[in-house]
């Protein structure tokens, strides 16, 4: 497992990619294909097919991931 500069929980800014700018809390590290997912960030679509929970099927929104190069941990507010 390598180690990386950012972590569960911690407040991120976006730094390269559609969602530049952009800031958010850490939901999840994934460190075998090096992403992070940001909540509220890079949001896609997930179809899902009929079940119990779902009897006609439907369509998900969720956060996708981001790769770890591309955020930096925001600066702590100083008061």
């Amino acid at each position: 497992m390598s180690k990386f500069h950012v972590k569960k929980g911690d407040q991120v800014v976006v730094i390269a990619g559609k969602e530049k700018g952009k800031s958010g809390k850490i939901i999840a590290v994934l460190t075998k294909k090096q992403r992070v997912i940001v909540e509220g960030l890079q949001m896609i679509k997930k179809h899902t097919r009929k079940s119990q929970d779902n009897p006609n099927g439907a369509i998900i929104e969720r956060e996708g991931s981001i790769h770890i190069s591309n955020v930096k941990k925001a600066e702590a507010a100083t008061a």
